[in-house]
């Protein structure tokens, strides 16, 4: 990164810090490195490939620009590909009049901590992004009998028990499943599954409405493909939703890979995942 000029970098930075200022739930990364800007400084090498990672040289130096902040805890990256800047970066925002300076002192802890393996880092983020498009992509084109399947799949897995799954061929309203913690149902609560697959994001209409076949008793389990919107997600925070539980895609997929060990074959068929192993972390 030696050609491109700090001032390029504190553009980078600043473009990226605008679009995720005001949005707590992050981004996606391929969503962040589309809206960037084109600066001159990388004309002469905008959109060739590295041989070593088959990443544009464009988008691996705006990656290798916010290494940095990554390992000084101001940016955070999930492997979903997800960026989200975190308490302590707004403070270095505010502490660092300018770009250039934020990123001056992120490369500073960098070296303090003595940090290795740029290339392999960005090589390993790019394709657990690519990863879970694929997988997301899949799941939101899954039946939806398929994925209910796979949730059912799941919560045996987890050790619960199912009383009652819907039947494919009739609607039935607000409830797709019922389980229990024990095979007879007399220990523990009942919990009440439902199963969103539309691909949009529940809104508050939608969980009231969830929310009120639950009786005093009862715990809720809502599961949706497409999320939920910012509203439902504030009011998880509150009591309202103490005995619920809201799952989306990513929280579906890290169960599935928390407990894969524990799906039975039929199961692990039906959403087949193979892991593959990078180099990382070295000179």
């Amino acid at each position: 990164m030696a050609d491109v000029t700090l001032d390029t970098i504190g553009e980078i930075l600043r473009s990226m810090f605008e679009l995720l200022w005001t949005k707590p739930e992050g981004m996606p990364a391929r969503e962040i490195l589309a809206s960037m800007p084109e600066w001159p400084d990388l004309n002469d090498t905008e959109g060739q490939s590295s041989l070593s990672t088959k990443i544009s040289t464009n988008e691996k130096i705006i990656r290798l620009a916010t290494l940095p902040l990554v390992e000084a805890g101001w940016l955070v990256k999930n492997d979903k590909g997800r960026w989200f800047i975190t308490e302590e970066g707004r403070q270095a925002c505010r502490r660092f009049p300018t770009a250039q300076e934020l990123y001056k002192e992120s490369v500073r802890l960098l070296e303090e901590n003595k940090y290795n393996g740029p290339l392999y880092t960005i090589a390993l983020e790019a394709a657990e992004e690519q990863a879970w498009e694929l997988i997301q992509k899949y799941l939101q084109e899954t039946r939806r009998i398929q994925f209910q399947t796979l949730i059912a799949d799941l919560l045996i897995a987890m050790g619960y028990h199912l009383a009652w799954v819907a039947p494919p061929e009739k609607h039935h309203g607000q409830i797709d499943m019922v389980a229990y913690v024990d095979p007879l149902g007399v220990k523990g609560p009942r919990i009440l599954v439902q199963v969103k697959t539309k691909g949009q994001a529940v809104t508050l209409e939608g969980l009231r409405a969830f929310l009120s076949v639950l009786g005093p008793d009862d715990y809720g389990l809502f599961i949706s493909t497409g999320g939920f919107t910012g509203d439902v997600m504030e009011q998880s925070r509150s009591n309202l939703l103490r005995k619920t539980t809201l799952l989306d895609l990513e929280g579906f997929f890290d169960l599935w890979i928390k407990y894969y060990d524990d799906l039975g074959q039929e199961a692990r068929n039906r959403f087949p995942l193979k892991a593959v192993y990078f180099l990382f972390g070295i000179d």
